[in-house]
């Protein structure tokens, strides 16, 4: 994609407020979950702020469909947006790419490809972990049978799938829950391979660098042959 195209500057233009957007979705959908005692009206403006942030998704989605000159084509280059457009509580991995936008703003060098993955991997982790939490302990609170009861029982059970741990003391039962475990366990995989592949790639220039120079101290060391 052109940088200077018209869905580029949509998309450089509204970077930082759809990621403020989606992290109000998630704080919402947090305080409807954890709050549950709350007054009725607290309830309905959570509801109302996700169903505000959730229509600015589909917008920007719509715009930038249009805006691509694609049609199916758009859907097949844009597999996660889409995704994320039917499973919002995705959207907030969009976080992520707030920072890049900050830098390019200001005109700051960015982190080191290696840092970039392992600080997106994350800070992904972190999001997908919370939001995947709060989707199981919604799913899971008061089912019949259910071995997660509280946040504190889904966090951990996150954190055990992401990990592709799995201890197996608190699991998931209802059809929903098993589907959210589906997705973080693929997530967890994907996250864990892009960070120890990162941090195998940099290890191999770390010790490539180290060879390079001791094999040029090698050749400094030695005395040069006669008539040389």
């Amino acid at each position: 994609m052109d940088d200077d195209s018209r869905q580029a500057r949509w998309e450089r233009r509204t970077e930082v407020p759809l990621s403020v957007a989606s992290a109000l979705f998630l704080a919402a959908y947090a305080v409807l979950v954890l709050g549950h005692t709350l007054p009725a009206v607290w309830r309905q403006a959570c509801v109302a702020a996700m169903l505000a942030a959730w229509s600015l998704f589909g917008v920007d989605y719509a715009v930038r469909w249009g805006l691509s000159g694609q049609r199916l084509g758009f859907i097949r280059a844009h597999p996660v947006d889409t995704l994320a457009l039917l499973l919002p509580l995705l959207r907030p991995l969009r976080i992520v790419k707030v920072y890049e936008a900050v830098q390019r703003h200001r005109g700051e060098p960015r982190l080191s490809l290696h840092a970039r993955v392992v600080f997106y991997a994350g800070l992904s982790a972190a999001l997908l972990g919370f939001a995947g939490s709060l989707a199981v302990y919604q799913q899971e609170r008061g089912a019949p049978g259910a071995s997660i009861r509280t946040f504190g029982d889904s966090v951990w059970w996150t954190c055990t799938t992401l990990t592709t741990v799995g201890y197996g003391d608190v699991v998931p039962v209802t059809p929903m829950g098993r589907t959210i475990a589906s997705v973080l366990m693929v997530c967890g995989l994907a996250l864990l391979g892009a960070v120890t592949g990162s941090f195998s790639s940099w290890l191999l220039q770390v010790f490539a660098r180290e060879d390079e120079n001791d094999g040029d101290h090698g050749n400094r060391g030695r005395k040069k042959p006669p008539g040389s």
